[in-house]
């Protein structure tokens, strides 16, 4: 007892800081855990190694005072700037424990190596891993020390009177603790010597080795694990000292830190050993890749992983997958079955809400705002038992939830606006003293992308509380709503009962969130670096052929969405085949891709009937007969050749083929070979022959779309299928006498693609190579006389049938914009699409490097300006030919 008094004694000084909160016991876990502490519950995630090189190791997902709702000026809620950009190597870097204290420092010259990756090569980076690593282990230890302290004078109570635990609780909740400890200790001292004297003969995959073979100690305390923390748990409860004692363990900072000692909890230690097996298979990836083939620790390095992984595989493998929170004091194990980042329409603002589905009950929460250190919680905003949820019909709707949609141009804007923040940021790394910029243009970047996930969702995702209100959701795809909803759906089948939950069993279930959450971070790009993000920019190709599985004839299309920016959009829709079981397609489209992952099809019934339409442009009343997606590897799909695939949707499987253009390759413009045509052609050429101002292309094909085209919602930027254009192609280029009939019989977003691609295969501009710096350098004049002088200057300096052209189409696009309220295309959405087409310029030693220079810088300075130049026109007031070729006065110099 004595003994036990002694260490409470040294205790004593943790004790007045008091208990941590409940979730601060537990650690958060996230895609580097290998286990995931979920309640009750010992839940495997994930562990498919190698990693995919986006991995981060820090997986908090915000700041810490990140999480207030902030308003913008217009009302809108915006996000805070969530910095969660590697500022070291991701492989290096160590999170933040449970606790909230650093698990590993990293060395400065980690982080010198980051800023300069390509100054750090083989094995000068392999040091540098080790250093990481040794220093991540001196803390491990110190951690295991922590939890070996409080044992020998527990131990001695065990004969007394008054024991504080029996003996067998004190081996349960610290069994092979001094095993793995002793383990440890061994190799770091093994492996101190080795980098302290480093030379590029130095072997440590013995080492190893070693570790990876002494991991059956860690199954036995993985297969403990449970147990230990379920008898932790009793006997704090049962006994105050132990629970004082478990509340307040002191881990020994690093040598090189300012503080002695910090204080952890029990729970929070006795997960380190469950971390460090998935952190030590981590570095084994590292050391590997910086390790030469030819070395004689590369096969060791092999073999340690080889042992580890398989390891790993095991633990996965015997434990229950399911993912369980806290149990209800009803004794109910609720589960958590969905979780995800949504933008919700509250008090006629959007804001981002993570929104958790459990077992009986749907739960919209928001970040809190916690002070530094502390660990941060969810706060519930509402909550629905699922007994009582059900998804209003449109008749039901309240009519107050009115949809904010921005004009679309804002968002291409944004868009615009995140491509030029990236492409700084490339250049940024490569400049030798660039790093803090890097940094501020990451927070940038951020705010930007957060802005765009709040205002681009505009399908409405309605939900209803039948004893209360109503809550609304915008969704960008109803790809996801159908998922939410029918993940829902599947748990109302089940004979649920109306919970009413207590504030204290809110809370506690609301504090589970963190540790229960599936998806840690909200979908945003600029936490990766380029170089990393394995998405394809370009263009994707994709021919839907078919269709089987149907049961009953119907009319049936399909819809195809890829992500952009962190989440999915529809860009492509195949014609209604009607009143059939085997649909059959073979319609080919063109879809951009903008770092794209994933491609999405959705299968659905055309609704006919008129009284079941919605009022609501963006929602819709087709039903969904399946939905499935695929992986873009880019392996796969950047082969010259169509790759053919299958994806099986609820018995339904729709067959279809893919490949992929990079966008350098997509956008050279090259002139035909076959001059008798009309594509790739020079268009004084075509004029001269066809003895017209205009070419006969452009007149047919903008009289066409006037004609039935004009209120077409999306008009030139919804794609037209693509073979379709070809055929429009083709019949231009041989000059088919059906081709009026053709035209009237096509689909007017082919016939307004066949206008585009004349324009974008031109074999230079419409605006000509020779003006192009002029155009730049005109749009960029600030005072407003000087630019209008230089802009109409630049028109009278083009060739007469360029000229005409121009003027013909401006004019058009001007009567298109009119119908604005029916088509939805503004000038400006018309300027993002024609701009670039109408004036990036050919690749010619001239203009080499102006324009677009890497694949997935998609929008530079440059395409911003082309736009620009293009609205500057559409938004001037009409301009007469004759007049600007008479009117030589206009263009004095002397403004």
């Amino acid at each position: 007892l004595k003994s036990l008094h002694a260490f409470l004694f040294m205790q004593q000084g943790s004790f007045e800081g008091g208990a941590g909160t409940a979730s601060e016991l537990f650690p958060s876990t996230g895609p580097s855990d290998g286990l995931a502490l979920c309640g009750e519950m010992l839940t495997p995630i994930s562990l498919c190694l190698p990693l995919s090189p986006d991995f981060n190791y820090n997986t908090d997902g915000y700041e810490a005072d990140g999480a207030e709702d902030v308003k913008s000026q217009d009302g809108s809620e915006t996000l805070p700037y969530i910095d969660e950009s590697p500022t070291m190597s991701p492989q290096l870097c160590m999170p933040q424990g449970p606790d909230g204290e650093t698990v590993s420092p990293t060395p400065p010259e980690v982080l010198l190596c980051v800023s300069n990756v390509t100054t750090c090569k083989g094995l000068e980076m392999k040091k540098l891993v080790l250093s990481g690593f040794l220093a991540s282990e001196e803390i491990y230890l110190n951690q295991l020390e922590a939890l070996l302290l409080p044992i020998r004078p527990l131990k001695a109570t065990v004969s007394t009177s008054q024991p504080v635990l029996s003996m067998s609780q004190i081996e349960t909740i610290f069994y092979k603790i001094q095993d793995i400890f002793e383990i440890h200790k061994e190799f770091y001292d093994s492996l101190l010597p080795n980098i302290q004297q480093w030379d590029e003969k130095v072997t440590v995959g013995h080492l190893f080795q070693k570790l990876a073979s002494q991991l059956g100690v860690y199954k036995a305390f993985v297969d403990n694990y449970k147990v230990a923390l379920e008898t932790a748990e009793k006997c704090s409860q049962a006994n105050s000292q132990f629970q004082k004692i478990s509340e307040n363990l002191k881990v020994k900072c690093p040598k090189d830190s300012k503080d002695c000692t910090t204080t952890v909890s029990l729970e929070a230690l006795l997960y380190k050993p469950i971390d460090r097996v998935t952190r030590s298979t981590l570095v084994l990836h590292d050391l590997l890749k910086h390790t030469p083939k030819d070395h004689p620790d590369f096969p060791l390095l092999q073999d340690a992983l080889r042992i580890s992984q398989n390891f790993l595989s095991s633990i996965n493998e015997d434990i229950d997958p399911r993912r369980t929170a806290v149990t209800t004091p009803k004794g109910e194990a609720r589960q958590l079955v969905k979780d995800g980042f949504l933008v919700e329409v509250s008090e006629s603002s959007r804001k981002l809400r993570h929104v958790f589905l459990f077992t009986d009950l749907l739960l919209c929460a928001k970040l809190k705002k916690t002070a530094v250190g502390r660990h941060q919680q969810y706060e519930c905003k509402w909550y629905i038992p699922l007994a009582d949820l059900t998804f209003q019909t449109l008749d039901d709707c309240d009519p107050c939830h009115s949809i904010q949609v921005l004009p679309e141009h804002e968002i291409e804007e944004m868009k615009i606006k995140i491509s030029v923040t990236k492409s700084e940021i490339q250049k940024e790394k490569k400049a030798p003293k660039g790093q803090s910029r890097v940094e501020r243009l990451r927070k940038k970047m951020n705010e930007q992308e957060s802005w765009l996930l709040l205002h681009s969702p505009t399908i409405p995702f309605r939900i209803h509380n039948k004893h209360g209100k109503s809550f609304l959701f915008l969704l960008s795809s109803d790809y996801e709503r159908s998922e939410w909803r029918e993940s829902i759906q599947k748990l109302q089948k089940k004979d649920l009962q109306a919970c009413v939950l207590s504030s204290v069993e809110l809370q506690v279930l609301t504090g589970s969130c963190f540790k229960l959450r599936t998806v840690h971070n909200i979908p945003v790009t600029s936490n990766k670096d380029d170089e990393e993000t394995p998405g394809l920019y370009g263009f994707l190709h994709v021919i839907v052929h078919s269709a089987l599985g149907f049961k009953e004839s119907a009319n049936l299309y399909c819809t195809l969405e890829v992500d952009s920016y962190g989440y999915f959009v529809s860009k492509a829709k195949t014609r209604v085949f009607r009143d059939t079981i085997e649909p059959q397609w073979n319609e080919e489209f063109e879809i951009e891709l903008e770092g794209s992952q994933y491609l999405r099809i959705l299968c659905y019934e055309k609704c006919y009937d008129k009284s079941m339409l919605n009022k609501d442009d963006n929602e819709i009343v087709d039903k969904i007969m399946g939905k499935g997606q695929v992986q873009l590897d880019p392996q796969t799909v950047q082969s010259k050749n169509w790759h053919k695939d299958v994806i099986e949707m609820n018995g339904i499987k729709v067959e279809f083929s893919m490949k992929f253009t990079s966008r350098d390759l997509s956008l050279k413009r090259t002139p035909s070979k076959k001059q008798s045509g009309v594509f790739g052609v020079k268009i004084n050429v075509v004029t001269k022959r066809e003895r017209s101002k205009v070419p006969y292309i452009v007149r047919q094909c903008i009289e066409e779309v006037e004609k039935r085209g004009i209120d077409e919602v999306g008009i030139y930027r919804i794609s037209g299928v693509a073979t379709d254009i070809q055929a429009l192609k083709t019949a231009f280029d041989t000059n088919t006498k059906d081709i009026l009939m053709m035209l009237s019989d096509m689909d007017i977003n082919a016939i307004a693609g066949t206008l585009k691609l004349y324009f974008r295969e031109l074999p230079e501009p419409l605006l000509t190579d020779r003006l192009y710096p002029a155009f730049m350098e005109g749009i960029a004049l600030s005072d407003p006389a000087a630019k209008e002088n230089c802009m109409m200057h630049l028109l009278r300096s083009l060739p007469d049938p360029n000229l005409m052209t121009f003027l013909t189409l401006l004019e058009h696009l001007k009567r298109v914009a009119e119908k604005e309220p029916i088509n939805k295309m503004s000038l400006h959405n018309l300027a993002t699409v024609f701009g670039p087409t109408l004036l990036r310029p050919s690749e010619s030693e001239s203009t080499k490097g102006q324009h677009i220079t890497s694949a997935s810088d998609i929008w530079s300075h440059d395409v911003m300006a082309q736009v620009q130049v293009l609205l500057y026109y559409l938004q001037h007031p009409p301009i007469s030919f004759a007049e600007l070729k008479r009117n030589t006065l206009y263009f004095s110099t002397d403004v």
